[in-house]
């Protein structure tokens, strides 16, 4: 089984483009507003997922599929994951508006019809278990448990549980947590800037976007991050 994760595509609403703030390759460079189309990389991304062989199983499409939750974006986000050859799945991030991504995909059957859109997908190999940890007008997230260390306590008692899929951070980063791993992929447009200094502003760069295969074979799951595209000149 392979499943395909694309991530944070920040889509906008047809003939807009996104705004973002873009940090410099120099250490004294400035941080500059630049706007980009972000709808032209899922084009890119899709396309590049729909060549793969063997193909994909499924995809998933994890946190802010949209920039400001408005229903013009979901109709653009639909018909930009139109062509994908596989079953999509989507998860809202803090980007997004539960409602209307609730009816933009309503007829695909699985989003739940109760406040929160969690579900599980029955399926496959793998069992899909998504959850919305959307708070509205927050950049954090949440599942309704107290902490971090309460949601481990959850996992723990799973040891079957294989990898959490998560988004948000543009950029892949894996950890140990609760007994399995936790991972994050790259955004099919622009990625976080790594910047290692505690405290630091967060400000994203322009460098190859990417996905991520996660594959399930001879019992247990193998996850590579692949790119596509080319490398932008450096914004100096």
């Amino acid at each position: 089984m392979i499943i395909v994760q694309l991530s944070d595509p920040h889509i906008v609403a047809r003939g807009k483009l996104l705004h973002c703030l873009i940090q410099g390759v120099a250490a004294d460079a400035k941080r500059v507003m630049r706007e980009f189309d972000t709808a032209r990389y899922l084009a890119r991304a899709v396309a590049a997922v729909n060549e793969l062989v063997p193909r994909p199983d499924l995809a998933v499409l994890t946190v802010d599929l949209v920039d400001h939750g408005a229903p013009e974006e979901y109709e653009h986000l639909r018909a930009l994951l139109a062509p994908l050859s596989m079953p999509v799945f989507v998860i809202p991030g803090n980007h997004d508006a539960r409602e209307p991504l609730r009816t933009a995909f309503h007829a695909d059957g699985y989003l739940s019809a109760d406040r929160h859109l969690h579900y599980a997908v029955e399926d496959y190999p793998l069992r899909l278990v998504a959850l919305d940890t959307l708070v509205d007008d927050k950049h954090h997230g949440s599942l309704s448990l107290d902490d971090a260390a309460a949601f481990a306590e959850v996992v723990c008692r799973h040891p079957q549980i294989e990898r959490i899929l998560c988004g948000h951070l543009h950029r892949a980063i894996d950890r140990r947590f609760a007994g399995t791993v936790a991972g994050t992929a790259p955004g099919t447009a622009h990625q976080i800037r790594i910047n290692l200094v505690s405290g630091a502003r967060i400000s994203f760069n322009f460098e190859p976007p990417g996905y991520q295969l996660h594959i399930w074979q001879d019992g247990s799951l193998v996850t590579h991050t692949a790119l596509f595209g080319e490398w932008l000149e450096p914004l100096e």
